[in-house]
């Protein structure tokens, strides 16, 4: 007999039947979709700054009514209300333990939009990247420009008056912002602008208590609010004091904290036509500082700070090399970038003369470089827009901490404020890292702390009031740019005093009497140093379920690479580059890397409970992650999720098996030789519906998609080699014949040993000791977590290579995923002495042509060809790897053929993540989002040029083209006699 049911205590009785009463009105009042899985409220539980809390729930509006329901419903439960859009806020803004309506998934884009009166009415979910590129066209732009651009909603701006790098010329979202639809804590719509407030009675009320209580401390307000530009702390209770104030500048800035927004009607400039930039080297960062205030004074639209942090730690981030190199001369301290725009650039370049002599008056003669040609600027302002992500960067549990981030001060005070700064961080036993707006005296000031340690939470809080203190002295804003938060809400008092405090907890009661939306911001704050609100709580430790399957000790262990996602969220841009695919097509945090490195951080340090990281919930998180290595390139921290995929399969298939779908992808390289010999029969799979349909129901690759086709094996047109063959002279190759273009497009590597022997190469054919199987890279291994199995096949290539390779062979392949896996996820499954002699000698095939027709090693004897057209994609392998400029220079080598690079990301096929039937629809969208319809666009004689083998068949899948290898490209434009030749 079952033993009887234990009775829940009361008061926990009552707590859950409240919860499932929240979440049913919830789910039932909005159209949009509401979570409440520990998962999901974990993915929201952080923003960009230290701070973590865990939410209740989590919804998506697609329409205003979404959001009037969810305030109605939260209200009639009791729970607060946190509005969020990119979730890149420095200091806790849109973090709390109520429901957080993400607005950025569907809540987005222009309602209204007047481009002769400058207007435009967006939805609080637009990202400002995605605005700004659609009112280019017309010539104009929304001018306020964080470094963010390319995932900050307008929302979000609007709600921490954000700035950015030309505020000098165009002021803050305040100074921009011309009218706010918005919604008080119930639901009520009204609206506010420069005619004040209208659609609803309270509104007005509200707005009239307010000018009164503004008047009433005009004197507190005109004496004690900071002069500078940069002010962003408190409410703004001064935008009332105008004889016709523009009340939604009292909206502006307040987070969320009095009211949501539902639209924003934005005042906009004029694009200008030119800009043109000088780089101005200073030998140290006093020097720079002093100098900004005789910069500025020529009218400049930006000047911002890049530090010696950011030029040490950028010359090690691939993306950043070359640009660092084109704009440094010699090795200066640190630079600030000096901006000029408008209409004449003749006269802009005159700004530039006028700088290169105030540098030299100040004493810096020949230190300015100019930087006129727009393709140049935009890469540099790439390097400014990732100087925190390029500090965060560093290694360890010291990081540099967000919460003095963006203290302004006037510009004559600025040197003896940063030096004043940096005596207190020594004071601390640290260091600083600073970059930034120097034009308007708000530089972005981060010092080192181990926030997983009491120690380096004391020093925070120490830190923090011996700051204000300076600020205070220095006549400056303690909020610069960033906002409140929970970080910066405490000192709202000891900056404005207790009577305007009072006062600005009178704008929060007019709006919001009961504290329904995000308490605990600007007034009545939170503890800044309270460790329970923090990411790194006092227990924090992290542990896999078993031994790690690759070697993390880069990072100290998997939690410290993990760790390296700040949540900054440049993951989530919508355009450039390649990460992150999968969100690009689900605008679900869920499929981002920044969601993904939250889910394994919390899993792995015991937040969402035992079991979680081989859990359902966790395989859900990683699951659309197609591998492309976008994040290791793009994501300046160098978050290299791919690997982690690696690391949680392995401990997921140990704890639930392999299943087999994934055990017949990983074992392709065994059955291959095997299964080759049926190709007539395994064919008839794609010619017979019912096969395809058998193939879904019983493996689960979609019958929507063709199968590659089982070919007669390529074949080495060479004797098995001896390592004595070798010569040493740069000319000795093996040609590594991967299994996918081995098995299923052998014309491929025919292609590449005729093109290599007509080149003056000479190939050797290498096996493996007592087997006749080909040599593999494990690749299809470890995109099923099978990491013994990948080890002993690298093993195995790296036995049989390592004799030819240490004679002076280079190790020459085709397909992008293989090759690299040498580079890469060899060097994680074995010791350096395994896998170090090959280093810089496994490349792709154009990577070794472009090499050596460079260095003139080689020629190729190419035939013109007249003017064809070739629109080349690249595989995310190769743009990780930063292999596209082979590509691009070896086709170049070809007469007569014109080359476009197509800008795509991942094509959305990434091995065998597209042939999954649950995966079809997100592969697709993938492919569409910029590949598929380039492809289309294409002349229907133009070449499409894919290296890799997923990648061409998507193209044939979904726009119905042939994509080529470039190994066949340059086969074709051999010359005839070459080409005859290369066969032999």
């Amino acid at each position: 007999m079952n033993a009887p049911h234990k009775p829940l205590h009361p008061p926990a009785a009552r707590a859950e039947a409240q919860r499932r009463s929240f979440e049913a009105a919830l789910q039932k009042a909005m159209e949009g979709e509401s979570r409440f899985d520990s998962f999901s409220r974990a993915r929201y539980a952080t923003d960009a700054s230290i701070y973590q809390i865990t939410p209740r729930a989590v919804a998506f509006p697609k329409h205003e009514a979404d959001i009037a329901a969810a305030l109605q419903v939260a209200a009639a439960h009791d729970v607060p209300v946190i509005a969020r859009g990119g979730g890149t806020s420095q200091n806790g803004q849109p973090i709390g333990t109520g429901l957080v309506l993400d607005m950025s998934r569907h809540f987005g884009g222009v309602t209204d939009y007047d481009p002769a009166a400058r207007r435009v009415r967006v939805r609080p979910g637009t990202v400002l990247s995605t605005l700004n590129g659609q009112l280019a066209k017309d010539g104009l732009f929304f001018p306020v420009e964080p470094s963010t651009a390319t995932r900050c909603t307008l929302g979000g701006m609007a709600g921490n008056n954000s700035s950015g790098a030309r505020s000098l010329r165009f002021g803050k979202m305040a100074d921009n912002v011309l009218a706010i639809d918005a919604m008080f804590h119930d639901g009520e719509s009204f609206s506010l602008s420069d005619s004040t407030a209208a659609g609803s009675h309270r509104a007005q009320q509200v707005i009239g208590r307010l000018t009164a209580l503004a008047r009433e401390h005009r004197t507190d307000i005109e004496s004690i609010f900071p002069k500078v530009q940069r002010r962003v702390g408190g409410y703004n209770l001064d935008e009332l004091l105008p004889a016709q104030p523009n009340a939604a500048r009292l909206l502006v800035g307040s987070e969320g904290t009095l009211a949501l927004s539902t639209g924003l009607t934005l005042q906009l400039s004029p694009l200008p036509k030119h800009r043109v930039m000088g780089v101005c080297h200073f030998p140290d960062f006093r020097s720079a500082m002093q100098t900004t205030q005789h910069i500025v004074a020529l009218g400049p639209v930006a000047v911002e700070l890049v530090d010696n942090n950011v030029l040490v730690l950028g010359a090690d981030i691939p993306i950043f090399v070359k640009t660092l190199g084109d704009i440094t001369r010699g090795t200066p301290n640190c630079l600030l970038l000096v901006e000029f725009a408008g209409d004449d650039l003749a006269a802009l370049k005159q700004d530039l003369k006028r700088l290169d002599q105030c540098m030299a008056d100040y004493g810096f003669a020949d230190a300015v470089v100019e930087v006129v040609e727009p393709a140049r600027q935009k890469p540099v302002w790439e390097v400014r827009e990732a100087c925190l992500n390029i500090m965060m960067s560093m290694k360890g549990d010291g990081k540099p901490i967000s919460f003095i981030e963006d203290c302004a001060v006037p510009l004559e005070h600025l040197a003896d404020y940063t030096d004043a700064v940096s005596g207190v961080f020594a004071k601390y036993g640290t260091l600083g890292t600073w970059y930034a707006h120097a034009s308007v005296g708000c530089l972005h000031v981060r010092p080192i702390l181990n926030m997983k340690t009491a120690e380096g939470v004391q020093h925070m809080r120490a830190i923090a009031e011996e700051t204000a203190d300076l600020v205070k002295r220095f006549k400056g804003s303690y909020s610069g740019e960033h906002g409140d938060g929970i970080s910066r809400s405490e000192f709202v008092e000891p900056m404005f005093g207790s009577k305007l405090t009072r006062a600005f907890e009178q704008v929060k009661d007019a709006f919001d009497p009961q504290n329904r939306l995000n308490p605990g911001k600007i007034v009545r704050p939170l503890r800044m140093d309270d460790r329970s609100l923090m990411r790194f709580k006092p227990d924090y430790r992290t542990s896999l379920p078993g031994a790690p399957a690759l070697d993390w000790s880069e990072w100290g262990d998997f939690g410290g690479a993990v760790e390296m996602c700040n949540n900054n969220g440049t993951c989530r841009k919508l355009a450039g580059g390649t990460m992150c695919p999968s969100y690009r097509a689900t605008l679900d945090e869920t499929h981002l890397t920044r969601g993904r490195a939250n889910s394994l951080r919390q899993a792995i340090s015991g937040q969402l409970g035992p079991g979680a990281f081989t859990s359902p919930g966790m395989k859900e998180a990683m699951d659309l992650c197609v591998s492309c290595k976008g994040c290791k390139r793009d994501c300046p921290t160098g978050v290299d999720m791919a690997r982690m995929k690696i690391e949680f399969l392995h401990h997921y298939h140990n704890r639930h098996g392999l299943p087999l779908r994934e055990r017949l992808i990983a074992h392709l390289p065994r059955y291959a030789p095997y299964a080759a010999r049926l190709a007539p029969l395994l064919n008839l799979r794609d010619r017979i519906p019912l096969l395809a349909r058998l193939s879904e129901k019983l493996l689960g690759f979609s019958a929507k998609r063709s199968l590659p086709q089982w070919r007669k094996p390529w074949r080495e047109n060479a004797s098995p080699a001896r390592p004595g063959d070798v010569l040493g002279d740069g000319l000795d190759l093996v040609l590594f014949g991967d299994t996918f273009n081995r098995y299923f497009e052998r014309e491929n590597l025919e292609a590449a040993e005729r093109v290599l022997r007509a080149a003056g190469y000479r190939l050797h054919r290498v096996k493996a000791a007592g087997s006749a199987r080909p040599l593999c890279c494990g690749r299809t291994y470890l995109s099923s977590g099978q990491t013994d199995a990948a080890r002993d096949e690298a093993r195995r290539s790296l036995a049989a290579l390592r004799p030819f390779v240490e004679r002076g062979a280079r190790v020459v392949g085709l397909e992008p995923s293989c090759i690299f896996s040498f580079r890469d996820e060899m060097t994680a499954l074995l010791p350096k002495e395994e896998t170090g002699f090959i280093s810089g000698k496994a490349l792709l095939f154009e990577e070794l042509l472009a090499g050596d027709l460079r260095s003139g090693r080689i020629t190729l004897p190419l035939a013109d060809q007249q003017g064809q057209v070739a629109h080349v994609h690249g595989h995310c392998h190769q743009k990780a790897f930063d292999a596209m400029g082979a590509v691009e220079t070896v086709l170049r080598a070809v007469p007569g053929l014109e080359v476009k690079m197509i800008e795509s990301a991942c094509c959305g096929m990434s091995g065998a993540f597209g042939y999954a039937a649950e995966n079809l629809e997100v592969s697709m969208k993938m492919a569409e989002l910029s590949l598929l319809p380039a492809v289309r666009r294409a002349g229907a004689e133009d070449l499409i040029i894919a290296d890799g083998t997923s990648c061409r068949h998507q193209i044939h899948d979904g726009a119905a083209r042939d994509a080529q290898h470039v190994a066949r490209v340059l086969d074709h434009a051999l010359r005839p006699e070459a080409r005859h030749s290369g066969s032999a």
